[in-house]
C-alpha cells in the first residue's frame, strides 16, 4: 500500500522556511540502497543531509561522498544507538531546528518527509513518529513478518500501559525531533544498541514531550537491512528491562540517569 505524500500547509511552509531541517542517515553497509533513498528525497523541504557511517565494509562511504552528503565516519562500529548519538550531535552542531532520521535502506518512504516535519513546524509536537499501524492491516500487507508483527503488538501494549500513552507503535525508525527535544532529553546516556529507540521514547514520556504519529506504509523487501532474530530477541528483552527501570524510578526504588534531567547532573 502506498500512502499519498501530503504537502505542508501555507502557514507551515512559511514557518518551515525559517527553520533549518536536517535529515540524518545512520548507515551501516547501505551501498545497495543509499543512492535510491537519496534520490527520492525532495530537496525543497530540507537544508542538509548528514550520513554517519558506522564503519561499513562496503561502498557506503564512496557513494555518500559522490552524492556530496555531509559525511561523518566512525573509526569503529558503535552500534545503531551509538550511530544515532553522532547523528543528533552533528545535526545540532550544524544548527538544525528539526532533525529527521531516515534510514538509507529504503524501508521508509522519503516522500512522507514533509508530513513528519509539519507538526513540529506548526508548533504542535516535539517529536513525530511514522507509524506502520495507523492504517489497519498496512503492516502485514507491506510484508512485515508475523513474528515481528506479534512482537511489536506485545511490546507496544506494555509500553502504552506502563507509560500511560496511546501510541499505535513505538518501534518505527522513521522519526523527527525538534531541536528543543534533543536538547532536553538526555539521549547521550542511552544504549548504543537498538534499545536506543525505546529509551528515547520512554524519556519523551518522562520529560512530557509532545508526540504525534503520522501513517506510513510498511516496506519490507530483499536487500533492505534488518536485525537478526537474535538481535530482535535481545531488543525485546531490553525494552522490557527499560520499562522496569522506568517503573522503579517512578516508584523511587531505583534512580536511573536515563530519567534525570540534564540540569540536575550538570551535563
Amino acid at each position: 500500500m502506498q500512502v499519498e505524500a501530503p504537502r505542508l500547509t501555507r502557514p507551515a511552509r512559511k514557518r518551515a522556511a525559517r527553520l533549518k531541517v536536517i535529515v540524518v542517515m545512520p548507515a551501516y553497509n547501505a551501498a545497495a540502497t543509499l543512492e535510491a533513498t537519496y534520490r527520492a528525497i525532495e530537496a525543497r523541504y530540507i537544508d542538509e543531509i548528514i550520513l554517519v557511517d558506522d564503519c561499513s565494509n562496503d561502498e557506503t562511504v564512496d557513494i555518500a561522498a559522490r552524492l556530496q552528503l555531509h559525511l561523518v565516519r566512525h573509526s569503529k562500529n558503535l552500534g545503531y544507538g551509538g550511530n544515532q548519538k553522532t547523528c543528533y550531535r552533528e545535526a545540532l552542531r550544524r544548527g538544525a531546528n528539526i532533525v529527521v532520521m531516515l534510514h538509507p535502506d529504503g524501508q521508509y518512504d522519503p516522500a512522507l518527509l514533509p508530513e513528519l516535519i509539519r507538526p513540529i513546524a506548526e508548533g504542535r509536537a516535539d517529536a513525530v513518529l511514522g507509524s506502520r499501524f495507523l492504517i489497519p492491516g498496512s503492516a502485514r500487507r507491506g510484508g512485515m513478518p508475523l513474528h515481528r508483527f506479534a512482537a511489536n503488538r506485545f511490546l507496544t501494549f506494555w509500553e502504552n500501559l506502563v507509560l500511560r500513552q496511546r501510541l499505535s507503535e513505538y518501534h518505527t525508525g522513521y522519526r523527527a525531533y525538534s531541536r528543543a527535544f534533543l536538547e532536553n532529553v538526555p539521549f547521550l546516556r542511552n544504549s548504543n544498541s537498538f534499545c536506543f529507540d525505546t529509551e528515547i521514547l520512554v524519556q519523551a514520556a518522562v520529560f512530557r514531550q509532545r508526540l504525534v504519529e503520522i501513517p506510513i506504509a510498511t516496506r519490507y523487501f530483499p536487500g533492505a537491512s534488518s536485525a537478526s532474530l537474535g538481535q530482535c530477541v535481545i531488543y525485546g528483552l531490553m525494552t522490557l528491562v527499560t520499562l522496569v527501570k522506568f517503573l522503579l524510578h517512578r516508584w523511587r526504588l531505583y534512580s536511573s540517569k536515563l530519567f534525570i534531567p540534564l540540569r540536575v547532573i550538570g551535563e
